[in-house]
């Protein structure tokens, strides 16, 4: 009997923190920016940007110096690829420099005045092609239609001169290309950057918008401690563990509503792949909000005012994008770094969460991430009542 009580005793205390918790945050406009209205622009403006998935018809300048029949049809072969448009043909390649640097084009094709007689003599000749490496999903778009239309151009040539030494088109076209290569993409077939990027971006905004806003709720309560507008009332036996579901449940409510907008609205909206279920990726999700929201707030005591939560989560943003594997592989990082990287339960739910959604791979396969992730849920949460315990006795003793 003396057990349910309690039990029910905690339950009770855990509704009136998850109550308060949710009445501070729809009184603070900060809260309701980050936790409700950030988390429906920040999906749509990003899906939106990245909605082309592939660089197009990039301005390309190219340089004939030629001007002969055949080195006119490679210029057009170049222009009818996806990747490149010719939209200027410079008489030299200084002109060609000068709008470069300029930023009118992203190329320089240049044809030398012996193409077309070198091909006919059976001498290989040379096409230059300039672009820039320093922006690398342009140089790939530029590099890639070139290499298409010359190794177009140049099949084209050895077939007409098999074919002039009187073999068949089929005994010629297996001649050219002995050895095929077929190449499947899979998971997602179109090489689209939104599609890659997007999935692990959005579960990064979940996590950031998450810490950010637990940080500026916490030291907004010390602000008004502070100022003598709230009276801290002492924690009772158990206290910082109900205080801790109470208003880890109110955030989790909060991001059930935003889980589902960006898992299920924000893909079907903009055709990014699934291959998953939503409650397969909800069994995912779940421990990763609670192990967010335990962390945030653990860290969430160190903040005395809310422009030092703001500035302290937005300096971390960067950092995590860098530590999730998006710009560069986690698996790259050096050996400190990667494990710094797993104090952060994005690093290992976006691979686990590419897996299941992106892939289709079944739960098993995630097993290793997702009980790490159970086990940063278990953590946090101890962290946090230790944290939340330390402050409610050092705001009562101020």
């Amino acid at each position: 009997m003396y057990l349910i009580n309690n039990i029910n005793k905690g339950l009770r205390k855990t509704a009136e923190y998850y109550s308060e918790e949710m009445r501070l945050i729809m009184a603070d406009a900060g809260a309701v920016l980050l936790f409700i209205v950030a988390m429906v622009i920040y999906p749509v403006v990003y899906s939106i940007g990245y909605s082309g998935e592939v660089i197009k018809d990039l301005p390309v300048a190219v340089v004939d110096l030629n001007h002969s029949s055949l080195s006119r049809q490679y210029s057009r072969m170049l222009d009818a690829t996806e990747q490149i448009h010719v939209v200027c043909k410079p008489g030299s390649l200084k002109e060609a420099e000068s709008l470069f640097y300029e930023g009118n084009i992203k190329g320089i094709v240049l044809i030398p005045d012996d193409f077309e007689k070198n091909i006919l003599q059976g001498i290989q000749s040379n096409v230059t092609v300039y672009c820039d490496a320093s922006y690398f999903l342009i140089y790939k778009q530029v590099y890639a239609g070139a290499a298409y239309s010359t190794g177009t151009l140049s099949a084209g040539v050895e077939i007409k001169k098999l074919l002039a030494q009187g073999r068949d088109l089929n005994q010629a076209l297996d001649q050219r290309d002995p050895l095929k290569t077929n190449i499947i993409s899979l998971y997602n077939p179109s090489a689209g950057y939104g599609s890659f990027i997007m999935p692990g971006v959005l579960l990064i905004i979940l996590q950031q918008t998450l810490l950010i806003g637990i940080g500026l709720l916490g030291a907004t309560t010390r602000e008004k401690i502070k100022n003598r507008n709230l009276i801290v009332q002492p924690l009772t036996r158990g206290g910082s563990i109900t205080a801790v579901l109470g208003k880890s449940l109110a955030y989790l409510v909060i991001y059930m509503f935003n889980v589902i907008f960006i898992m299920v609205v924000i893909p079907k909206w903009f055709s990014f792949p699934d291959k998953s279920g939503f409650l397969t990726t909800l069994f995912l999700t779940i421990p990763y909000i609670l192990s967010i929201s335990f962390l945030g707030i653990t860290i969430s005591v160190l903040f005395k005012k809310r422009a030092h939560a703001l500035l302290f989560m937005v300096f971390l943003s960067n950092i995590i994008l860098f530590f999730s594997g998006l710009s560069w592989p986690s698996a790259a990082l050096p050996p400190l770094l990667y494990k710094i990287a797993h104090i952060f339960p994005s690093t290992l739910m976006i691979p686990a969460y590419l897996r299941v959604r992106i892939m289709g791979a079944p739960l098993s396969s995630v097993a290793y991430e997702y009980t790490f992730i159970l086990i940063q849920m278990v953590v946090y949460f101890v962290l946090a009542c230790l944290a939340y315990k330390f402050s409610s006795k050092k705001l009562a003793r101020e």
